[in-house]
């Protein structure tokens, strides 16, 4: 199965340039290091799946042309993942179908919180949502694609990564189990956070996912949900093995 993944934000959840800092790399004109925070698209020729959609979901869809979306995938409820929702409204004008979305029950919780409006039927210009739950650990078909959940922590949240098909997508996490490293063999790309260098409790330091990543053997690997601190695009470039790079927003890979 042919997929071509674009990268649509690699930042975190205050996105690169952070508001009022004057760092180097917030400074930056260098395109590369713009960070929108993090999000990938998925095409398969028949399937369209985003997985989480951020509150730059709107740019980054028309940065990218994206006029489908057959399902779209959380992987937990923070705001910079499901901030987005709201501008799932003009694919259900495209289609005059609700748009399938796919959590957990405490993310659906959340959303059904959060966009409480989206369920009065009484309300108008609202998203149209279908919600399905994803009970792990079992695997679930999106027409012909099957995805499979892997369990992260992001501290003590149990969160999601997916994996689809010789794809696997994790971020936001601090700790991954080695039974959930098995469920990642054999893939040809995978993307996976890699917040800064200093430790952090909620999330993998440049240096773990780099031992993930080798853990896992993947033809190749791309960082993302990046802060500033990381540095540069160049410069992180630099110092990572020659099967991973940095990823950057807008970058579109095939497997």
């Amino acid at each position: 199965m042919l997929m071509r993944i674009t990268l649509l934000g690699t930042g975190t959840s205050t996105g690169v340039p952070l508001i009022g800092c004057n760092c180097e790399v917030c400074r930056s004109t260098e395109l590369r290091n713009k960070r929108l925070r993090s999000s990938v698209f998925i095409e398969t020729g028949t399937t369209n799946i985003l997985i989480d959609i951020s509150p730059d979901f709107r740019q980054q869809a028309l940065l990218n042309n994206i006029n489908k979306i057959d399902a779209v995938l959380i992987t937990h409820a923070h705001r910079d993942h499901i901030g987005g929702l709201d501008d799932l409204k003009p694919y259900n004008y495209l289609t005059g179908n609700p748009i399938p979305v796919y959590s957990e029950s405490n993310v659906i919780q959340t959303i059904r919180t959060e966009f409480h409006y989206a369920f009065n039927p009484t309300t108008d210009s609202i998203p149209q949502l279908t919600l399905f739950e994803i009970k792990y650990p079992l695997s679930f078909n999106i027409n012909n694609i099957t995805i499979t959940p892997i369990r992260l922590f992001h501290e003590n949240l149990p969160v999601l990564g997916f994996r689809i098909g010789k794809f696997a997508y994790l971020t936001d996490f601090s700790h991954i189990d080695n039974d959930e490293l098995q469920k990642l063999l054999n893939i040809d790309l995978l993307v996976i956070a890699a917040l800064r260098h200093k430790p952090h409790p909620k999330h993998v330091t440049f240096s773990r996912a780099l031992e993930i990543i080798e853990a896992i053997n993947p033809r190749m690997a791309r960082l993302t949900h990046m802060s500033h601190t990381l540095g540069k695009h160049s410069d992180i470039s630099l110092k990572c093995p020659p099967n991973v790079q940095p990823g950057f927003d807008n970058e579109m890979l095939t497997i």
